[in-house]
Formats: structure tokens, C-alpha cells, sequence
């Protein structure tokens, strides 16, 4: 065997054992991710990608920085999902119309009323049903991927748990996206926190606020409504 074979089979192998020590990483945050996604995105594809996302951050790794293997390499592996679906840019155009007009129905209300906007309030001035709006609130939970966290920095800037690995953009724009999650009403703020920092479903959030997995998805994109009025300066 040459020496260029040897070299060869002895990176094969220890990227095979790196998936495997690895492998319930990846489909841990694999499954967490799904979980909050449409049917149509697939665990598999997920996966795949974020293995490709583990071999990456073998290679970018640097031990100096602070932080052990495992999690930067969670870092990297979810952070490959990411792109993933925003690469497909799965969110129906029809749902990014909704989520603006729901964004600029709130924006109306807090200037006329001088206090948050309730999901009545927003379904009056809608113009629809308040069951109505509740259920659309619901589906805008969808739009967290693309127009909230429009890439992975955003979120852990929403997470507050920047390291020095975590490259989280600009530093204003971390500042003002944590500053406007403290501005929504309580029981937003609550599931916000209880969703991003402390990773629970939605059934859990449900048990802890005393509401029903529906009522959260709501909060959840009513919320999600709030925040692209207060960070509208940062889209541009």
C-alpha cells in the first residue's frame, strides 16, 4: 500500500468515527428542527446535511477559542439545517403577504391605542373573525425560519447565548432583536423564552402557560408579527 492510499483510508476512517461518536448529535437537533418545520421537510435531508456540517466543523475547529468539540460542532451541524431550508425557501409567498399585513395591522394599533395590540384588536382591524385570525396567527409561527431568524446569528442572538465561536452578526442588530423580545407582552416574552432558550415543544409551553399546543403556535406568531414591526429598520 502506498503512502497516499494509507493517508486515504486513514481520513476515511476517521471521519467514519467521527459520525458515529456524533451521529445522535446530529439527529437529536435533527428531530428538534423537524419538529418546528413542515411535513415536507424531511428528517433524512436534514440529516444529511448536517452530517456535512459536522465534517466541516472538524476541519474549521480551533480548540483555542474556548469551547469544547461537541459544541461547536452543534453550532455548525444546526446551522447547516438552517441553510438548508432556507435554501428551498419552503414558506408560501402567501403566508409572507399575511405576515406583513398582520405586522402593519399591530404597528396601526400600538400608534392609535399606546399599548400592545390583543388578538381582537388585530382581527378588527383585519377585517376577519377573531377565530379567524387566531388560526393565521398560528400558520405565521412558520415564518419564524426566514423573516425572524434570517440566519443563524439572529437566533442565538435570540437565544443570548453568544460565544466567541457564535459569529452573531451585527452587534446592533443583536442588541435590538434581544431588546424587542423583553417589549413583547408577558406571555409572549414567556413562550419565546421557553421556545428558543429553553427548547421545549410546543405541548410543553402549553402545560407551563395553562393553554392549548394551538393557543401556543398563535402566541408564537403573533409574536413573531410584533418583532418584524420593532426590527423593520433592520430590513431595511
Amino acid at each position: 500500500m502506498n503512502q497516499l492510499s494509507a493517508y486515504s483510508e486513514s481520513v476515511v476512517s476517521s471521519a467514519d468515527e467521527l459520525v458515529r461518536e456524533f451521529l445522535p448529535l446530529v439527529k437529536k437537533i435533527g428531530l428538534r428542527l423537524a419538529a418546528k418545520l413542515p411535513a415536507e421537510i424531511e428528517l433524512d435531508d436534514l440529516m444529511q446535511v448536517g452530517l456535512i456540517g459536522l465534517l466541516k466543523a472538524r476541519e474549521s475547529y480551533d480548540a483555542s477559542q474556548g469551547a469544547s468539540f461537541s459544541t461547536y460542532a452543534g453550532i455548525r451541524i444546526k446551522g447547516a439545517m438552517l441553510d438548508e431550508v432556507r435554501a428551498h425557501d419552503w414558506l408560501p409567498r402567501s403566508v409572507q403577504s399575511q405576515l406583513r399585513q398582520v405586522s402593519e395591522a399591530i404597528e396601526r394599533i400600538d400608534a392609535r391605542l399606546g399599548r400592545p395590540a390583543q388578538d381582537a384588536d388585530i382581527a378588527v382591524e383585519l377585517d376577519m373573525p377573531l377565530h379567524e385570525y387566531q388560526q393565521l396567527s398560528g400558520q405565521l409561527a412558520c415564518a419564524r425560519m426566514t423573516h425572524i431568524e434570517d440566519s443563524v446569528e439572529a437566533e442565538t442572538a435570540v437565544l443570548n447565548t453568544q460565544t466567541p465561536l457564535e459569529e452573531v452578526g451585527e452587534e446592533g442588530f443583536r442588541d435590538a432583536l434581544a431588546e424587542s423580545v423583553t417589549q413583547l407582552p408577558e406571555k409572549e416574552r414567556l413562550m419565546m423564552s421557553l421556545y428558543y432558550a429553553e427548547d421545549l415543544n410546543l405541548k410543553e409551553i402549553g402545560a407551563v402557560l395553562g393553554v392549548s399546543e394551538s393557543r401556543v403556535s398563535q402566541l408564537h406568531g403573533q409574536a413573531l408579527a410584533r418583532l418584524r414591526v420593532t426590527l423593520a429598520h433592520w430590513r431595511g
